[in-house]
């Protein structure tokens, strides 16, 4: 019988995690944490305290953990996380996941929302610098819920990380020690189209969804008391939230081909190098130019010798944005027609 039980919840954790792979993307990831934080407002009685959000350094939201267990359970998820900027503003959302496991009589399958408040700066550094443990590599506990902006204090002083849950709409604060949080820069590739650590050249809407609702959440007013709101200016000025970038075609084939260039030795940069004009200068490259470098990449897609570098999201991006910008050079380029007046004409 036994057996059975965990040759079940084995199968649900391989239709989970395959499951999980297909449908969170990036984007739809971001989406996810944006729906959390409006809802967070939802139910003044069981939600994160604003004085917390206010002041925090940092907020990581995962939705959809799931954890599987049967004495030894399990959990995986993938989420974003955000950081207060020295100005006060909220930087863009980075992609991260989370892996962690726990001991005790536990089985089934549950999937729910975390969200990770981070109260001091030096917690923030350590998560960005790359893998991180709670409870290791900053301390850890529960958070409080609801509007007592006393207990919010409290914990503030007692844990670099407050951590929640969230079922069914109702936050609560859950122990996550020993929870690693890896930083996922396939996923910033995916969803800004540079690689991680580049300033993308265009930001999706969601993303700027997403900051203006941790904006609005950490500017809120505060309860001092109970039955007392004390409305005040937010410890820092969060500022605006910045205006999608739209880069020229020219610019972002630049933006790609750099990324790529830096994966190359000398040959290989040769062969595959663009018009000079992308990089720099006022006038464009000529479209013969283009479609030169355009035939070069065609042979490498075309050589199957060479598909450790053509399945490189780097190249790729790079591919793909060559070729729209030489067809756009090629729609500049057709001169229009010469044709005498329409009839009736004067």
């Amino acid at each position: 019988m036994r057996q059975l039980l965990l040759g079940s919840i084995t199968l649900c954790f391989v239709t989970l995690v395959a499951t999980q792979a297909r449908g969170n993307s990036p984007e739809q990831t971001v989406l996810s944490a944006a729906d959390i934080l409006r809802e967070q407002t939802t139910i003044p009685a069981s939600r994160i305290p604003e004085a917390l959000l206010a002041e925090a350094h940092g907020v990581a939201i995962i939705p959809n953990v799931f954890k599987i267990g049967f004495v030894a359970a399990f959990r995986r998820g993938r989420g974003v996380v955000m950081v207060r900027e020295p100005n006060g503003a909220w930087s863009l959302p980075a992609f991260i996941t989370l892996t962690g496991g726990s001991v005790g009589w536990q089985a089934g399958v549950q999937g729910t929302d975390v969200v990770l408040v981070f109260t001091t700066k030096k917690s923030v550094d350590g998560l960005m610098s790359g893998k991180f443990t709670i409870g290791a590599d900053a301390s850890a506990s529960a958070g409080p819920v609801g509007r007592n902006a006393s207990a919010a204090t409290d914990a503030r002083f007692k844990a670099e990380i407050l951590s929640y849950s969230r079922s069914r709409g109702l936050f609560a604060g859950v122990a996550l020690d020993g929870s690693v949080i890896d930083m996922d820069p396939v996923a910033w590739q995916t969803f800004y189209g540079v690689p991680a650590g580049q300033a993308p050249t265009q930001i999706p809407q969601s993303a700027l969804n997403l900051v203006q609702e941790i904006t609005n959440l950490s500017s809120t007013s505060r309860v001092a008391a109970p039955g007392t709101v004390v409305t005040e200016t937010p410890l820092v000025d969060a500022g605006p939230v910045p205006q999608p970038i739209v880069a020229t075609p020219r610019e972002q084939l630049a933006v790609q081909a750099k990324g790529l260039f830096a994966l190359l030795d000398d040959e290989w940069r040769k062969y595959l190098a663009l018009p000079p004009e992308v990089f720099s200068g006022t006038n464009p490259p000529t479209l013969a130019a283009l479609q030169e470098s355009l035939s070069r990449y065609n042979r490498v897609v075309q050589n199957p010798s060479f598909e450790s570098l053509y399945s490189r999201p780097e190249f790729q991006n790079t591919y793909a944005k060559l070729r729209d910008y030489a067809e756009k050079r090629a729609q500049q380029g057709t001169p229009a027609l010469a044709l005498p007046p329409p009839p009736g004409a004067k």
